[in-house]
């Protein structure tokens, strides 16, 4: 056998060695592939790109629950999204095993704040105790300014005006020149005689046009006693209600009591003798009198002091000035007045209206009380005291009052506040000269919070 054919056989030789050495690892790795019966089928096939891959076995789901809104009877199976069609239902495995989910984390509570602006925590608690705690509160004074006529002057500024408080002079952190609201507390004495009453009742429709429709108005009567008509609101028809009833009050006998005669309590007699002989005979003692002011005024400045401190808080009374037999007294009376910032305005009718009166007020004539205590709040509050007895001289004077309370300028400062609760004396200067100043003469604090 030639050397060729040698060589020709050797690799036919080798080439067969080395099919039958890749059959061999074929077979060897299919036997591999195929599980046994002894062992379950845990391990999953290897991704392919015909068929989606399988998830990983995972343990147990927990058993289904009720969902909390059962959906209802006629409710139509939900049509599988075409996401879920095309990858053959397969959904991502959780990331936590049932039961095992972390806590939420809780909402953060910090906030940006500029640099330097919150103070370091003390290291200690005695640091509090030299702690001191200063309150302000702040002073609105009203002021009217006026010439030698009674006119009122306009165009002032705040360097116009200067403000001591107990002879020292405060720094103004305010000043206004406008218009304000009222808030108003009408009073009418129906203890005067019915000749008096009469006239006022014709004067209603002009002083209910003295008010302006942002303002609020409430109503007051009193003689023995003091009854509210009207409580606080606008300008309309319950106040026109009110003035109506008002119109068919009348005031007291223009005469001394009748306590014995023919008219007496003891019935008719003829000739001195009784018609009836068994009727017993009464000796009528005469009523007690009672102009119960100062009640009145406080019961309209507790009123007051409920409502917005925004308006201009005043007391419109119209009387003859008699007081008589009232709980309240006047000094208690008009520290209330001056704690809340009200002003009284008054016109003075009938007897209080006559010439001379004024002195002969002073004189407190025996049961018949006080009759310049009228004029005393007006003043003492930067009010007016106007005395008129026509009908064309009261209506001038609703508007009068009404016009310069509501014009008045406001100045406002801010006092230190002490445990003292004594009044502070005001003064206001204007530099203008001929010029007259009207406001009120104290300031007194609300007592300290408890």
């Amino acid at each position: 056998m030639s050397g060729g054919s040698w060589v020709r056989l050797g690799a036919s030789v080798a080439g067969i060695l080395l099919l039958g050495a890749t059959i061999g690892s074929g077979w060897t790795q299919t036997q591999q592939n195929q599980p046994s019966t002894d062992q379950k089928t845990d391990v999953p096939d290897a991704p392919s790109a015909v068929r989606p891959p399988q998830t990983f076995p995972t343990t147990n789901p927990p058993p289904p629950q009720a969902p909390d809104n059962p959906p209802p009877a006629n409710a139509q199976p939900a049509t599988p999204s075409s996401s879920s069609s095309q990858t053959g239902g397969y959904q991502p495995p959780p990331a936590y095993p049932p039961g095992e989910e972390p806590e939420a984390a809780p909402p953060s509570a910090v906030k940006t704040v500029p640099p330097g602006s919150v103070k370091p925590p003390s290291d200690s608690a005695d640091d509090t105790l030299y702690r001191l705690v200063v309150t302000t509160n702040q002073v609105v004074i009203p002021v009217r300014v006026t010439d030698a006529d009674g006119r009122m002057i306009s165009g002032l500024t705040s360097p116009d005006f200067a403000v001591y408080e107990d002879n020292k002079k405060q720094v103004l952190n305010y000043f206004s020149a406008d218009q304000f609201a009222l808030s108003a507390a009408v009073i009418l004495d129906l203890g005067m005689p019915d000749a008096t009453v009469q006239k006022v009742n014709k004067t209603f429709s002009a002083l209910e046009g003295a008010f302006g429709p942002y303002d609020e108005v409430a109503l007051y009567t009193y003689s023995s006693k003091v009854a509210k008509a009207a409580d606080f609101g606008g300008v309309g028809k319950r106040l026109d209600a009110a003035l109506e009833q008002l119109k068919y009050v009348t005031g007291t006998n223009n005469g001394p009591p009748t306590l014995d005669g023919p008219m007496g309590p003891q019935g008719p007699v003829i000739n001195g003798i009784p018609i009836d002989p068994n009727a017993p005979h009464v000796t009528a003692a005469p009523p007690q009198e009672s102009h119960v002011l100062n009640d009145a005024i406080l019961e309209a400045a507790v009123a007051l002091n409920h409502r917005e401190k925004t308006r201009r808080r005043i007391i419109f009374v119209i009387s003859d000035g008699r007081e008589l037999h009232s709980t309240a007294a006047y000094r208690d009376v008009l520290r209330v007045l001056e704690t809340n910032n009200i002003t009284v305005y008054a016109i003075a009718v009938g007897s209080a209206a006559l010439p001379g009166y004024g002195k002969l007020a002073k004189l407190h004539l025996p049961r018949m009380g006080y009759t310049d205590i009228l004029p005393r709040y007006a003043n003492a509050t930067a009010g007016e005291y106007i005395t008129d007895n026509t009908r064309d001289a009261i209506e001038n004077a609703y508007a009068k009052a009404m016009g310069d309370a509501r014009n008045e300028y406001t100045l406002g400062y801010r006092t230190r506040t002490t445990l003292s609760e004594a009044c502070r004396e005001l003064e206001i200067t204007v530099a203008r000269s001929e010029v007259k100043v009207y406001a009120k003469q104290n300031y007194c604090p609300a007592p300290p919070g408890r």
